[in-house]
């Protein structure tokens, strides 16, 4: 079976520059992200993020609640390109 896929790069980078507190989520792709939704998994709380539409250039905050962020937790982005496909991907702290 051979496959004629393009790779599809994640469309986001981390700006670290407000952390440990705030991580901000630019998207770096030249087509907007549609229905983001992160959750955290491990220690911490994460105030609920969601948006319909993030267009090339624009970021998005997410700011995690905890009395000291440890390695062990990550933050798990799931968004949608213009073609409906659904993507998962994952940054730790």
């Amino acid at each position: 079976m051979t496959s004629t896929a393009t790779a599809y790069a994640v469309p986001f980078h981390v700006d670290r520059s407000k952390a440990p507190r705030v991580h901000r989520l630019v998207n770096v792709a030249g087509e907007p992200v549609l229905g983001i939704r992160v959750t955290l998994l491990g220690c911490g709380l994460l105030v609920p993020v969601a948006t319909n539409r993030l267009d090339p250039g624009d970021a998005l905050s997410v700011s995690v609640i905890a009395s000291e962020l440890t390695q062990n937790s990550i933050a798990v982005v799931r968004w949608f390109r213009p073609t409906r496909e659904e993507f998962l991907w994952r940054f730790s702290f």
